[in-house]
C-alpha cells in the first residue's frame, strides 16, 4: 500500500489495517513507518483524530 493513500483512507481502515501490520510484520511503530517511508507523527496525529494512540507496551493502536 502507497504510503499517502494509507494517510487519505477511511482513518478506521487505517487503524485496522495499521495494527494488523504490528500484529503480524513489525516489531514497532517505527519499523513500519521506516519500511513505508512515514513519519510515525503522521500516523499518531491520523489516529488520535479517532480517538486512538500507540501502546508502545503492546505494539497497536489502543482506544482511549
Amino acid at each position: 500500500m502507497e504510503a499517502e493513500k494509507l494517510l487519505t483512507m477511511d482513518p478506521y481502515i487505517t487503524l485496522s489495517w495499521v495494527n494488523t501490520k504490528l500484529r503480524n510484520q513489525f516489531d514497532t511503530l517505527e519499523m513500519l513507518c521506516e519500511d513505508m517511508g512515514l513519519s510515525q507523527k503522521e500516523i499518531e496525529n491520523r489516529l488520535e483524530q479517532v480517538g486512538y494512540s500507540y501502546d508502545p507496551l503492546h505494539n497497536q493502536f489502543i482506544g482511549e
